[in-house]
C-alpha cells in the first residue's frame, strides 16, 4: 500500500508486481514455524525463489540472474521485507554471497557455487563475525596456514545466519600474522562437508528460524584452488561484499517498516475510543505522518544509493557509492527501528501480544541497527568519506566570504 514507484522504469514496476505475488504465496505458518524455532531453515523459500527466477536478480543470464540493476533489486528487497528479516536475509544472501564469488572468483567457482546458489538448490553463509568482535572486521584472529597445496583453517565464527545448515560458507583468514589487519586477509570458499563445526546455535530475541550459528575450524583443510581473490587482498572482497550486504539490509528494514505501519494504520482506521476513530486523535496521526515521511526518505536514500552503484559499475561516475550505501543502512535502519515502535504504540497493550505480528516485527528490527556493520561504523564511513569529498576541487561558492567581516583573517584562529 505505502510503497511508491516514482524514479522507476516499467520493468522495474513489473518486477515489484511480481515479487509481490511470491512473497502473497509465502505460507504464513512458515512464519509463525521460523519464529517459534520449528525450522533449521526456509529452505522451500529460497528453493520457489528460485523456480521463479527471483534469485540474484543482478548477476547474468548465463549464471541464472536477469541481468538486472541494483535499483531492480532493492525494489525486490524491500517487497521481500515485508516478511521480516530471517526471510529477507535468506533471500539477499544470494546477492551478497554471489557477488564475491562473481567479482572474484574462477570460473569453476561461478559453475559449482554462484549458479546453484541462483537456483535456489544451494545454501551459502558468510562469516564475519567472530567471538572476540564484530566490527573490528580486520582484527580477525582465524589463521590460515599455507602447506603445500592447501590452507590449513583454525579459527571460530559466531552469529552466522544459516551456520547450521549452510552447503557452503564464504570465510575470512588471517593469512600473514604480521601485516596489519587490511593486507593480512584472504577470503576462502569452504564447504560444510570439509569438516565445519557447528559449536553453538543461538537463541536470539529475532530474527528466528535461520539456523544462526556459531561454527568452528580445526586444521580444516582448504584446497588453494578455493580460495576467492589474492592473498592478502580480502580487503578488496570484502568492501565490495559490503555494498550488496548494507543495500540489502537498508531495502529490507524499508519493507518491514512499511508491513508495520499498515498494519497499525488499519487497526487506527477501526479502533475508537472516547467515542471516535483513534485515527482521529493528534497523538496517533501524528505517528503516522512521521512514519510515513520517514517510510519515504529512507526508500528514496535507498534507492539513490542503488543508483550510485549502478553509475559506478557502468563507468558512468567515479564516485565510490559506499558512503551513499552507508547512509542509506543508517537512516534505513534507524527510521525503521522508529516506525516499528510507532506502529506497536499505536497498537497499545494488544501490540505487545502475538495476536498480531508488530511484535515479532520489533524483535526482527532492533537487529537492524547492528547487522552487516553497527550503524556507529555507518557513522563513522559516512564523516570519512564527507570529509574526503570536502577536499575535492569544487566550483562551489565560497560560502565564508559571505560574512560581514570576512576578512578579518586575524579572527580565525585554530589553534
Amino acid at each position: 500500500m505505502l510503497e511508491t514507484n516514482f524514479f522507476l522504469d516499467d520493468e522495474i514496476v513489473k518486477l515489484r508486481e511480481e515479487v509481490k505475488e511470491f512473497v502473497s504465496s509465502v505460507d504464513p505458518e512458515l512464519l509463525r514455524k521460523m519464529d517459534r524455532d520449528e525450522v533449521d531453515y526456509p529452505f522451500e523459500f529460497v528453493e520457489e525463489a528460485g523456480k521463479r527466477k527471483l534469485l540474484g536478480l543482478r548477476f547474468p543470464e548465463e549464471y541464472g540472474g536477469r541481468n538486472l540493476s541494483w535499483l531492480a533489486e532493492s525494489v525486490a528487497v524491500e517487497e521481500v521485507g515485508v516478511l521480516g528479516m530471517g526471510l529477507g536475509c535468506a533471500y539477499a544472501m544470494i546477492s551478497i554471497v554471489g557477488e564475491a564469488i562473481y567479482r572474484f572468483g574462477q570460473e569453476w567457482q561461478k559453475e559449482e557455487f554462484l549458479k546453484p546458489l541462483i537456483r535456489g538448490k544451494k545454501i551459502a553463509a558468510e562469516g564475519l563475525t567472530e567471538p572476540r568482535g564484530g566490527s573490528d572486521f580486520f582484527g580477525t584472529t582465524t589463521k590460515a596456514e599455507k602447506k603445500g597445496n592447501k590452507w590449513i583453517l583454525n579459527g571460530a565464527k559466531r552469529f552466522i545466519a544459516g551456520g547450521k545448515v549452510a552447503d557452503f560458507y564464504l570465510i575470512y583468514a588471517r593469512t600473514d600474522p604480521n601485516a596489519p589487519g587490511h593486507k593480512a586477509l584472504t577470503a576462502f570458499i569452504v564447504e560444510r562437508d570439509m569438516g565445519v563445526e557447528i559449536e553453538d546455535l543461538h537463541n536470539l530475541m529475532g530474527f528466528k528460524g535461520m539456523g544462526t550459528a556459531r561454527i568452528a575450524f580445526k586444521n580444516l583443510e582448504v584446497p588453494d584452488e578455493y580460495r576467492i581473490g589474492e592473498v592478502n587482498g580480502a580487503r578488496i572482497v570484502f568492501n565490495r561484499m559490503m555494498i550488496p550486504e548494507r543495500l540489502t539490509s537498508a531495502a529490507g528494514a524499508v519493507g518491514l517498516a512499511r508491513a508495520a505501519i499498515e498494519i497499525a494504520m488499519k487497526y487506527s482506521d477501526k479502533r475508537k475510543a472516547f467515542g471516535r476513530k483513534i485515527r482521529e486523535f493528534q497523538g496517533v496521526s501524528f505517528k503516522v505522518a512521521e512514519s510515513v515521511a520517514k517510510l519515504d526518505a529512507a526508500r528514496y536514500l535507498v534507492y539513490a544509493a542503488a543508483r550510485a552503484a549502478d553509475d559506478y559499475d557502468a563507468g558512468k561516475s567515479k564516485v565510490d557509492p559506499r558512503r551513499f550505501v552507508s547512509e542509506a543502512k543508517y537512516l534505513a535502519t534507524e527510521f525503521g527501528w522508529e516506525i516499528v515502535n510507532n506502529a506497536m504504540q499505536i497498537l497499545g497493550g494488544i501490540g505487545y501480544t502475538q495476536v498480531y505480528p508488530v511484535e515479532r516485527m520489533l524483535r526482527d528490527m532492533r537487529l537492524a541497527p547492528i547487522w552487516t556493520g553497527s550503524n556507529e561504523i555507518m557513522k563513522l564511513l559516512i564523516q570519512h568519506e564527507a570529509y574526503k569529498m570536502l577536499k575535492l576541487p569544487s566550483k562551489d561558492r565560497d560560502y565564508e566570504k559571505d560574512a560581514m567581516d570576512w576578512y578579518k583573517e586575524f579572527e580565525k584562529v585554530y589553534e
